[in-house]
């Protein structure tokens, strides 16, 4: 007989509960007379006994059956066989009230609920050698069926292991193996990864930091906490830097006879978590990016591109990173970096400013060569100046960045908003864009015409628009080496002056005439309408957005 807990349905331990539900029992119409809070207490074997002292055959875990026929007739020897019975941890007691007792003893009631031994009364005669049948063979059965789960649990994470997995999805598989939430936090207790398993973020993570600190550390996998957590420690080159957390999941349907509690972590519980830890320590080796900046990113891009399930799960990640949700302001920035050997080294700098600074934020790359900041502020906090911080530690870490921001919001659903406000300055901004006198950064009102078009290059009406207001003109340039969009240019930019034209070109009045009479002429247009001038000046402003100028 083994000394550890054979896995039941659903790979947990087959508990008194289990065996209760089962047929062969149930016909005899169990109640659960005492420890009804105890029958997820796990069965290792059945024990038919009619001795007086049938604990010194019992090693523990026993669903111990009777008739009642040996029950000593004095409540002292009740309670002496009930002490035995429960001294040597055997799971429960069921009698069957058939031949001598047609209700339970008083005494053997009492004793029972003194040692929190659950008592179950059978109303029906039950065949007591199918019942050690019938469990036996679930107990055999379901040891061969574990040790085959185990093996294939041991060939998944060998598996994600071999093809260098990230923490990500180790935990994904840990979650869906075991049926459980897993969480993954760091030594102060921020909750970097979270994969919830019948649950929400925002029901898992709530208030995390208080519960994580209200269940102590082990030195290995274990059951901790007053939530029943399983725990185990993560190691990087010998220290410990966090830990793995596996939650249950929300309160189900346990059954007639099932406790309120959830059923207790099993030993392929444990195996999974272990498992976990060992594949988080190998990818650790094996991938530079430390996780706490891994998590940084993973929630920015979550919450940039709307992929959070609800804003209250947007809130709990935040939260459980370390950031405050509540009467908060939310900034997105964007540094766009010339080199992408750059980002990585910029990412880290802005990351330890800000943390130097006391400033709370999430930072990580978006893109290849684009960094992304999340500010959270205080109202007290000046927007500009933390924004002015981010820019200036970027522009020192990669010369030639070009750092854009979004509006601020007190809504942590509005983020993406922002972020995407940020996003259309950048597209705005060229290469080498002269930046506003007073700051070192691009703001949504920075964007004018030219800002816009810039943006808009690609687009191919524009490009249309501007090869059919222009194209002739272009053509006979090339064709006779004539530079008459120059002129246009001089005319427009002069609002339709003349004279300021032919001195900001350096010709005469005469020529410019002349040469605006051919523009008119090819073009078709005429240069007196002000309606005509402001499409063809829009027009030169596309062409130059098209040429990057």
């Amino acid at each position: 007989m083994s000394g550890k807990p054979h896995l039941g349905p659903a790979g947990r331990p087959l508990t008194v509960a289990d065996v209760l539900a089962l047929p062969v029992v149930a016909d005899g119409d169990p109640r659960v007379v005492t420890g009804l809070e105890h029958v997820d207490r796990p069965v290792r074997w059945v024990h038919i006994t009619e001795l007086t002292d049938p604990a010194s055959f019992l090693k523990g875990g026993e669903l111990v059956l009777t008739t009642g026929m040996p029950l000593p007739d004095d409540a002292g020897g009740v309670h002496r066989y009930v002490d035995e019975l429960a001294a040597v941890g055997a799971a429960a007691l069921v009698i069957e009230l058939v031949r001598r007792y047609h209700r339970p003893p008083d005494a053997l009631v009492d004793a029972c609920r003194a040692r929190g031994l659950p008592l179950v009364t059978l109303a029906k005669d039950v065949n007591f050698l199918e019942v050690t049948q019938v469990v036996h063979t679930l107990i055999l059965g379901n040891q061969t069926d574990a040790m085959h789960r185990t093996q294939r649990v041991h060939e998944a994470f060998t598996a994600l292991t071999l093809r260098g997995a990230g923490p990500g999805d180790v935990l994904r598989a840990a979650a869906e193996m075991s049926g459980h939430t897993v969480v993954l936090e760091n030594l102060v207790h921020r909750a970097l990864i979270c994969e919830p398993s019948g649950s929400t973020a925002e029901t898992v993570l709530a208030d995390w930091e208080r519960r994580s600190r209200s269940t102590p550390a082990a030195d290995r996998a274990g059951i901790r906490g007053p939530e029943g957590w399983l725990v185990a420690p993560v190691e990087f080159q010998g220290e410990v830097w966090g830990r793995l957390a596996m939650l249950h999941g929300p309160p189900g349907r346990f059954g007639p006879f099932r406790a309120a509690a959830p059923p207790p972590f099993g030993p392929e519980d444990v195996t999974v978590l272990e498992r976990t830890a060992m594949a988080l320590t190998i990818a650790r080796l094996t991938r530079p990016t430390p996780w706490e900046r891994a998590a940084h990113r993973d929630t920015l891009r979550d919450l940039a591109e709307q992929r959070h399930h609800s804003p209250a799960d947007a809130h709990a990640r935040i939260a459980a990173l370390g950031l405050p949700t509540e009467q908060t302001r939310f900034v997105a920035v964007l540094a766009d970096v010339p080199a992408e050997a750059d980002t990585a080294r910029t990412e880290a700098r802005i990351s330890e400013e800000l943390d130097a600074s006391g400033t709370q934020a999430l930072v990580g790359l978006l893109a290849p060569a684009r960094i992304g900041v999340l500010l959270a502020l205080r109202p007290s906090r000046p927007c500009r100046q933390a924004v002015e911080h981010v820019s200036r530690t970027a522009l020192d870490s990669a010369p030639g960045a070009t750092v854009c921001a979004g509006s601020p919001t007190e809504d942590l659903a509005d983020v993406a908003r922002s972020f995407r406000e940020a996003a259309r300055v950048a597209e705005a901004t060229g290469p080498g864009q002269p930046l506003p006198p007073d700051r070192s950064f691009h703001l949504r009102s920075d964007v004018g015409l030219p800002r816009l078009l810039y943006a808009l290059r690609d687009d191919t009406r524009v490009q249309e628009y501007a090869e059919r207001q222009l194209g002739r003109l272009l053509d006979h340039d090339a064709r006779h080496g004539t530079d008459l969009l120059a002129t246009l240019r001089g005319y427009l930019d002069a609002a339709g002056n003349k004279t300021a034209a032919a001195r900001a070109t350096g010709v005469s009045r005469e020529t410019v005439y002349q040469r605006l009479r051919t523009v008119e002429r090819l073009l078709g247009r005429d240069l007196e309408s002000g309606e005509q001038r402001t499409e063809l000046h829009v027009a030169l402003q596309a062409l130059d957005a098209l040429r990057g100028r």
